[in-house]
Formats: C-alpha cells, sequence, structure tokens
C-alpha cells in the first residue's frame, strides 16, 4: 500500500500545477430547498460518540466507508446495535431514521490504526438496514463506473465542522488514479469518511466512489476515494450469499469522458488522515 500511494503521489506532483483547477467552495445544504436530491446522504451515528457518512443506494442498503465500522482505539468492529443511519438529516431532524440489521466489508480490506497508511482501495462497506425507506423524498442513488483522471465530480459530506447539515461541494476533480484509488481534490474532514463522491449523467448524480481518507502533499491537500465497480460487485455477491434479503441497485456502462484520525508522514511527504 505505501507503495502505491508513493506513485500517487508522485503522479499528483508530476500533474497537477499549483493553483489549478481550484475546485469549487463547500455549500452548506440548510434549508429543505438547498437539500432537495441529496436526502438519501444520511449521517452514520456509531458507536455512541463518533459518525461518517453515508449513502442510500437501494431502499434498505447504505454504502460508506469500511474504517467507520472500527473502533479507531481497540481495532474492534462495533456492534449492529451501536449503528444508526439518519437519512437527510438536517437541523435535529432526519427524514429516515434506520437501525443496521447487516454489515458486510469488503473481504480484503484489513483494518488499520490510524497512524498507519490506510488501505483505501478497498475501503467499502454496505449496510443492510432493519427496515427499507420508502419515502417518495428519499431516493436511493445508482452507481457508475469510476471517473477518468481530469473529469470533474462533486461531494456531499458531514464533517466535524458541519455535524447538523451536510455540505455540498459541487465541483472538484479527479487528480490522479492507481489501482483503485482516486486522488481527488475535494475538500473533506473528520466526519465525512464515507461520502459519496458524484458524476451528474443525464441531470441525475451517481455514485463513483466514496471518501476514505485525507492527505497533504507537500502542503497540497487532497482526499482518496475508493474504485467501486469490482468491490461493489464482489460485496453485493456476499449480501446474496446470506438470507438475500437486500434490495440490489444495478450499476450502469462506462461513462464517457466528461469535462465537466490522526495522521503520519507517509511516502513522498504526504501525509495520511482518515476523515
Amino acid at each position: 500500500m505505501r507503495y502505491l500511494l508513493a506513485i500517487l503521489v508522485a503522479a499528483l506532483l508530476l500533474t497537477r500545477p499549483l493553483g489549478a483547477s481550484d475546485p469549487s467552495p463547500l455549500r452548506t445544504l440548510m434549508t429543505g430547498d438547498e437539500s432537495k436530491g441529496w436526502e438519501a446522504v444520511g449521517r452514520l451515528n456509531i458507536g455512541g460518540g463518533s459518525f461518517c457518512t453515508g449513502a442510500l443506494i437501494g431502499e434498505n442498503l447504505v454504502l460508506t466507508a469500511a474504517h467507520c465500522l472500527f473502533d479507531r482505539d481497540s481495532g474492534e468492529r462495533f456492534k449492529l446495535s451501536e449503528i444508526e443511519f439518519l437519512a437527510g438529516w438536517r437541523g435535529g431532524r432526519a427524514s429516515a431514521y434506520r437501525g443496521v440489521r447487516r454489515a458486510v466489508v469488503h473481504p480484503d480490506y484489513a483494518y488499520t490504526p490510524s497512524k498507519q497508511s490506510p488501505n483505501v482501495a478497498k475501503d467499502l462497506a454496505l449496510l443492510e438496514l432493519e427496515k427499507p425507506i420508502r419515502n417518495s423524498s428519499i431516493i436511493p442513488f445508482q452507481t457508475f463506473s469510476r471517473p477518468r483522471k481530469g473529469d470533474e465530480v462533486g461531494v456531499v459530506s458531514y464533517a466535524h465542522d458541519r455535524t447538523e447539515s451536510p455540505a455540498l461541494q459541487k465541483t472538484c476533480k479527479v487528480l490522479a488514479r492507481q489501482s483503485g484509488v482516486l486522488v481527488l481534490n475535494c475538500t473533506v474532514d473528520f466526519g465525512s469518511s464515507g461520502a459519496p463522491v458524484f458524476v451528474v449523467e443525464g441531470g441525475e448524480p451517481r455514485i463513483v466512489s466514496v471518501i476514505s481518507a485525507k492527505a497533504m502533499v507537500r502542503d497540497i491537500p487532497v482526499s482518496l476515494g475508493t474504485d467501486l465497480e469490482t468491490p461493489l460487485a464482489e460485496m453485493y455477491e456476499m449480501l446474496a450469499a446470506g438470507d438475500g434479503v437486500f434490495t440490489r441497485v444495478e450499476t450502469v456502462q462506462e461513462p464517457k469522458v466528461r469535462k465537466f484520525g490522526t495522521g503520519a508522514a507517509g511516502p513522498g511527504g504526504a501525509k495520511f488522515m482518515r476523515p
């Protein structure tokens, strides 16, 4: 993993001049009108004292980052009874509240302490909710093939400084991609782990990645996201091997190119942190 991150850092430094392709600012989604269309993004309350971001990709299925399900101090998995999904959480209220019935972590994901370089490429988890969310204002997102280098994406996330309402960054860019990891100039912070990364296809936002970590590369802030295509299909198979209660969402074909924790020093002078 350290070798992979070294390659990504090198690619970033070689291809992105300082100040180029600045991302759009964060816009907090404070009102119902501002939040319209994003209600399927929610806050995941975990372990009674922490939270991540997750997104509904089926009426009873939430996509997030795998490391969110592990206690940072002990490395143990949180109990399912300690996890709650708050769809569209805003201003102290959610559009729907759900507990978690099952949780599937990608089989190749291995939790590492926060002082080590994170296992980004397979940092994915699927949460099957106790009851489906059937609400006309909460529409699950479809997923999409991963974007190419240079494509524009967007992120909706919660964070430590925006715990009560999510924020939308409409435009940021894929700076590099390598072996299942995307390097982005999207703005994330603690609590943004698991946040969905979007492209807009046919006027609809579709998820192409999940935020796993943030990093500083020679004072340039970047975020790291996972690839979805193969890992997500593998986790669907794991769920199907159980009791088959979950509802699957179909992934569409490859899109056209569009123009549209505590860290430790990593290779190439990068500092990696779990947001």
